[in-house]
């Protein structure tokens, strides 16, 4: 946990970090108006490493939960894409290296950059994956299948070259429109029912405490009735022109709407 916790940091300071000097190399370049190839170059790796860190944190959420390989995926994923990022950027793009291995690098980008930010929406929602309603359950099921369902539809033309969707592509892009929809609409609904419910449950704890509350004081007072509070009790009963029974029970009733407030 010490070690999650380190590199959560860390990855947090890198983001702030590379965010601060892509907002300086951006306020240099527009004041001066000199933003070469060199500025361009590192503004990008810093952007880089802030979608990078990004990333990271979200897969970094559950890496000390069950789902664990589910984060290492992400991890992977995102590294891969940095990587690539970095070589693209860096790279000496000249006459002399083929336009194959740029193409390859671009792929690698392309997919597991694809690869990075599902899983990272993906890990963020499997942190309700211990929640014991069924209904939460169920809809994360749902959410995370769409998630992978866009993430396959995205990546099938680039790994095919195209092949798929191929010429006759409209209801592929309908079907893909109609799964992001449900996408967006779990990873946005999802947190808000688990919320709901567990307020639900909260308060229904809340009632069946103050009923056992209620329950445990009769008790006591049961256990409890010496002779001489059973005189008090009587003449309480005989002030208020009641029963030993309904005093008591008013009394009792008093004492838990006091807890209650």
């Amino acid at each position: 946990m010490n070690v999650v916790r380190g590199v959560r940091r860390t990855a947090i300071i890198a983001i702030v970090l590379s965010l601060v000097v892509a907002a300086v190399l951006g306020i240099v370049a527009l004041l001066s108006g000199d933003f070469g190839e060199l500025q361009a170059k590192v503004l990008l790796s810093t952007l880089t490493v802030a979608a990078f860190g990004t990333t990271a944190l979200c897969h970094l959420a559950v890496v000390a939960r069950a789902v664990r390989v589910v984060g290492f995926a992400g991890i992977a994923a995102s590294v891969v894409a940095a990587v690539s990022a970095f070589v693209l950027i860096w790279g000496d793009w000249g006459d002399s290296v083929s336009w194959e291995w740029q193409e390859a690098w671009l792929k690698a980008l392309y997919i597991a950059g694809i690869l990075a930010l599902s899983l990272a929406q993906a890990n963020l929602l499997l942190l309700l994956a211990g929640r014991p309603q069924r209904l939460v359950r169920v809809a994360l099921g749902l959410t995370l299948a769409a998630i992978a369902v866009v993430a396959l539809m995205i990546l099938l033309p680039v790994l095919t070259d195209g092949e798929i969707p191929g010429e006759n592509d409209e209801w592929y892009w309908r079907t893909f429109g109609v799964v992001s929809i449900l996408d967006a609409l779990g990873t946005i609904a999802l947190p808000i029912l688990a919320l709901v419910l567990r307020r639900s449950e909260a308060a229904t704890a809340a009632d069946g405490a103050v009923a056992t509350q209620a329950a445990t004081a009769r008790l006591d007072l049961a256990l409890r009735l010496t002779p001489g509070l059973a005189d008090r009790l009587d003449a309480h009963a005989r002030a208020t022109g009641t029963t030993p029974e309904q005093a008591a029970l008013a009394i009792l009733d008093a004492h838990v709407d006091s807890h209650r407030d």
